[in-house]
């Protein structure tokens, strides 16, 4: 086993806690989807959000959906002028095999953010 970092972003249309919440839970399942994970695999994750983004913590959906027992943080990015607006954000450590490649995953409006990467999804 060898400890892995990934990255995972998504947009959001408006500032609502159901429509962070909605985002969040997306990109978390698609994240663990493609990178054949579990919670018990994982050793924390750190959300940002833009600091248009008030309503809610992206850390209730991941709890919602299975990681309980996860130490999750929430923070705000740094409001850089002409920064794409309204996105979450999330980087996570994990345990996997030797072998494994981690699979970052851009959702949204922010598959901008990482052309290359999304070129190779």
């Amino acid at each position: 086993m060898r400890t892995f970092a990934l990255r995972g972003a998504t947009s959001v249309e408006r500032d609502e806690p159901a429509e962070i919440t909605r985002a969040t839970a997306e990109l978390m399942r698609e994240i663990v989807a493609r990178n054949q994970l579990d919670a018990d695999m994982l050793i924390s994750c750190v959300f940002t959000v833009t600091p248009d983004l008030r309503s809610e913590f992206p850390a209730v959906a991941a709890r919602q959906i299975g990681f309980e027992k996860v130490p999750l943080l929430c923070a705000q990015e740094i409001p850089v002028p002409g920064s794409m607006p309204r996105v979450i954000r999330v980087l996570i450590h994990y345990n996997a095999e030797q072998g494994h490649e981690p699979e970052h995953v851009y959702l949204g409006q922010t598959k901008a953010l990482r052309a290359d990467l999304h070129a190779a999804q």
